[in-house]
């Protein structure tokens, strides 16, 4: 595959290169008439017209003198699914499971812990559930602002009570140094 990369991009510069005269359109020999315009690499239409599909498209080419390549995609929107997959939880009568589904996003997260009203846990809503994302932080979607801000509060109050892992290590080693010297220390 790399040898087939290597040597299309080695045809592309050559070609490049030696054809410095341009695309001609029409020369004129004698009573004959040659066309020498290079056609052009079409993008394909990638169209995504239904409104209940959370996918856009996305399409490019490029066109040299020997070879054109073109090609088209389509990108799922996440978000746009998260909110359309709530919805139909939603008319189903699953209203805690709806909420469940728009909390996996951090910010709906945060939103809602701000507002006092914590997402659903497991099953369990209100004040239980609260509880429970306290007590399961590694749950809350990565990227909440709340969960950095206790994480921050956390790291205070670890070095505001004691010594710190790095501190901890230190005074480890300077123990295991002692002991292996002979000098006897009492470190409490």
């Amino acid at each position: 595959m790399r040898i087939l990369f290597l040597a299309l991009c080695f045809v592309l510069v050559f070609s490049a290169i030696t054809s410095a005269n341009g695309a001609d359109t029409n020369t004129v020999s004698s009573t004959v008439v040659t066309d020498k315009s290079v056609p052009t690499a079409n993008s394909p239409s990638v169209v995504v017209n239904n409104s209940d599909v959370c996918k856009t498209a996305a399409a490019g080419a490029v066109q040299t003198q020997i070879l054109g390549i073109s090609s088209g995609i389509t990108i799922t929107d996440e978000n746009c699914e998260r909110i359309k997959l709530s919805r139909s939880l939603y008319a189903s009568g699953m209203k805690v499971a709806a909420v469940s589904l728009l909390c996996g996003d951090p910010r709906v997260w945060d939103a809602m812990h701000m507002a006092g009203t914590s997402c659903p846990y497991m099953g369990a809503i209100g004040s239980e559930a609260e509880e429970a994302w306290k007590q399961n932080p590694d749950m809350i979607p990565e990227g909440s602002v709340v969960l950095a801000k206790m994480e921050q509060e956390e790291e205070k109050i670890k070095k505001s009570q004691g010594l710190t892992d790095g501190q901890k290590f230190l005074k480890f080693v300077i123990l295991g140094m002692a002991m292996h010297s002979g000098i006897v220390a009492f470190a409490p």
